[in-house]
């Protein structure tokens, strides 16, 4: 057993978490998309996260679609009182695997009761409006019009708690004049760091931040200060930009995902991971580095 006690707790809606959580994305195919190589690996990762101390699950009933919501119940159901289930509307998938909008009133219902019927859940504890006005992140737009919606169903008892996915300060606040929103899930991590002054609002109004791709997602961080601090500590890159979120803020919840037990023991232990100053001071220059270099003309 890996005791991650030391990442503290933080209030989730209604519940206090474990502040190192789980995310279930990668338990779906390649690209998110049709069902893992290996459904038994999948359940394990599952039962050992649980096991090991996470209540804090976050998923989607567009991850496959409906894959890892169907792997979830399986693997847990039913579930532990202590378990916050996170899952995420807005979104669907085409049949080639795109990412396609799902705002209407009608189509956020739907996926209401998709996500009810697949978990096996009579209410969905949280639920993140994920927002897709710009592909490559945040992008302003009014979010009135499917806030409402979601709103009307949490009314009805279907969803308890209500949070916002990929937006900016200005959708938060519209967002938080409709009803209240519990958690914001947005990418950051050591070198993607525009939302430093929007995490530091959240915190003085007790609103728990759930970043996504901690070393990059998609386009992995190369990092020689990261690799370095990493050898130094006898530690993995990931352990360490896991730890750095921790010390980061109060209020930051992590979801780091992985389809293998192995890599989940190595994401866990990040929670008993203690960065000296000097390695803070090393790992908080690589955002003014990266974007540095990103300025630098092309020889």
């Amino acid at each position: 057993m890996i005791d991650i006690s030391n990442a503290g707790t933080y209030k989730l809606a209604s519940h206090t978490v474990t502040r190192l959580g789980y995310g279930a994305m990668q338990l779906a195919g390649p690209g998110v998309f049709g069902p893992p190589p290996d459904r038994a690996a999948a359940l394990a990762v599952l039962r050992e996260a649980v096991a090991n101390g996470v209540d804090h699950i976050d998923t989607s009933d567009y991850y496959g679609p409906h894959v890892t919501n169907e792997i979830i119940r399986e693997a847990l159901h039913p579930y532990s009182k202590d378990l916050v289930i996170v899952t995420k509307l807005g979104a669907k998938r085409g049949a080639d695997g795109s990412w396609l909008p799902a705002f209407s009133a009608a189509e956020l219902e739907s996926a209401v009761h998709d996500n009810l019927r697949r978990l096996g859940l009579d209410a969905l504890s949280v639920v993140n409006l994920r927002l897709m006005f710009g592909i490559h992140g945040p992008a302003e737009g009014s979010i009135e019009e499917p806030l409402t919606a979601l709103a009307e169903l949490q009314r009805k008892g279907l969803v308890r708690h209500i949070g916002l996915s990929n937006v900016t300060h200005r959708q938060i606040e519209q967002g938080r004049a409709i009803t209240d929103i519990v958690c914001v899930q947005n990418q950051y991590n050591l070198a993607h760091r525009e939302d430093d002054a929007l995490i530091d609002h959240l915190a003085a109004v007790h609103i728990a931040y759930v970043p996504f791709f901690p070393l990059g997602g998609f386009t992995p961080l190369q990092s020689t200060a990261l690799s370095d601090v990493a050898k130094s500590l006898g530690a993995t890159a990931m352990q360490v930009a896991l730890a750095w979120l921790l010390h980061r803020s109060a209020n930051i919840l992590l979801i780091p995902g992985t389809s293998s037990v192995a890599h989940l023991h190595e994401n866990l232990a990040a929670a008993a991971l203690k960065l000296p100053r000097q390695a803070l001071s090393v790992l908080d220059r690589i955002a003014g580095d990266q974007a540095a270099a990103r300025r630098e003309p092309v020889q």
